[in-house]
Parts: C-alpha cells; structure tokens; sequence
C-alpha cells in the first residue's frame, strides 16, 4: 500500500489473534514490516518484558517504524515507558480502532459516535494520567501541570456530556423512524456478525443496493435500511454495524442507539 505508514505490530503467538492485528492495521493505514509475538503483553511497565522491550528496540532501529502498534490496550504509564525506550509513538488497540472508525465514518450520527468513544478512551487515560501526576510518579501530565490536568479532565466530561444529548436527539429520530414502521406493518430482517464477514456485499444482494465493499474492516458504521419486496410482502433489510473481539464496552456503548436496531428486528441473520 503507497499511503501506508510503516509499523511493527506486538501481538500473540497465534494465528487468528496476528491476523486479525495486521487487518486492524491495514484498515488504519499501516503496514506492518516485522511482527513481535509475545504470549503475555499485558506486563506492568511496558506491557511486554524488558528483555523484549529491548528487542523491540533493535527493530525499531532497523525497520525506522513511524509507529508500533501494541494489539493490547496499554495504561498511560506503560505506554510511556516503552515509547521512551524505543523512541517512536506507540499505538495501542483500542487507539488503533478508534483511528479505523475516524477513517471510516460517514455520516452524521456515526461521527459524533466516534467523537464520543474517543473521548471516552482519552477520558480512562486523563484519570490515570492525573493520578500519576499527583502521585508524583510521572512529572506532572506528561508536561503539563496538575492544575491543567484537571482543567484538561473536566474538559473532556463537558464535550463527552454534549456528543451524549446529540446522541440522545438521535436515538429520538430512530424511535419516530420506528413507530412509523411499525405502524406501516414492515418486518425488519437485520444483518449482523463479525466486521468484514460480507454483511454488506449480502445486504446488496438482497435490495439491489451499491453500498461501498472490500475496504477493510469496519466499512459501515452506521445502520442502512432499505425497503424491498419479495413474493408480493414487503419488509425492511438492515446492514449493521460489525465487532471483533476485545471490543470494549464503551466502544460499544458509543454506538448503543444504533445496535438498538437489532432488538426490534423480526430476524437477524448472522
């Protein structure tokens, strides 16, 4: 890939946690050059051994990464430490699909969704951040004050508090929609599953529909419905949103209004 930005990826020694790793980092833009594999990377200072802290080093040192990608979410402090060592930015999981649901959002709702998530994912990290700065173990925010850190906190809950009640306008929107099917009498059939899997390239079979396919994980974002008929019934088909494992509940959480759409679906096919 021309655009892609060089990476190392640290994951597990198993096949379908790597493959999924180096989907993840095509989607964001990256190219993996060397994977680490390394059964335990949740260890306390760099979320790998000083032993492989130090290999990763070497790599780094050879392979010139704009960035390592650590297929593990990493405290502030941990990501900290290893950054220091190595010299590069360190992204991890949670950040690097965060990076993948910016790169791919498309519409109104699916964007303030994201905001929300990361603000959520920055949130967990300024609290971590501020306790360290007022433990004394990292000099204040890493570069700011204690008093900043706490301005920064409080910023991020304000901004969180006003993405919330869009959302909440939202989910009112969807509701109208709703009632308005179900009033008309139209089942709704919904297609859920695991990202890439080939929800849409089904959804588009079915409606006749274009929507955009093959690009990765995560291509849609937001919930598509459409009207069809068939055999002289009409109902509703739905594309939604896809997950991969280790997806935090805030993640999912951010994107709650439009997983709703499941439980009000006749059928879900998965």
């Amino acid at each position: 890939m021309s655009n892609s930005h060089k990476a190392i990826l640290i994951t597990y020694p198993f096949e379908d946690a790597a493959k999924e790793a180096i989907s993840l980092a095509d989607a964001a833009g990256y190219s993996i050059e060397r994977v680490v594999n390394q059964h335990h990377i949740t260890r306390s200072r760099y979320g790998i051994g000083i032993g492989k802290a130090q290999e990763v080093k070497q790599l780094v040192e050879q392979e010139k990464p704009e960035v390592i990608i650590f297929d593990e979410v990493l405290k502030p402090s941990q990501q900290y430490n290893l950054a220091s060592i190595c010299q590069v930015e360190i992204i991890d999981r949670e950040r690097l699909i965060l990076k993948i649901f910016d790169r791919r959002a498309s519409t109104a709702e699916s964007r303030i969704q994201i905001k929300l998530a990361q603000l959520r994912y920055d949130m967990i990290r300024a609290r971590e951040k501020v306790r360290l700065a007022r433990a004394g173990e990292q000099p204040g925010f890493f570069g700011m004050g204690k008093y900043d850190a706490d301005v920064y906190f409080l910023d991020i809950k304000k901004r969180a508090t006003v993405l919330k009640k869009k959302l909440q306008k939202e989910e009112v929107r969807r509701n109208l929609h709703r009632i308005q099917r179900s009033k008309a009498g139209l089942p709704t059939v919904s297609i859920a599953g695991y990202t890439a899997a080939g929800k849409t390239t089904l959804f588009n079979s079915l409606t006749g529909e274009s929507k955009i396919t093959g690009q990765g994980m995560f291509t849609t974002l937001s919930t598509f419905t459409r009207l069809v008929q068939s055999k002289g019934t009409k109902l509703l088909i739905s594309d939604t949103v896809g997950f991969i494992s280790r997806l935090p509940a805030y993640m999912v959480d951010a994107f709650k209004s439009t997983l709703q759409e499941l439980s009000y679906s006749a059928v879900v096919l998965l």
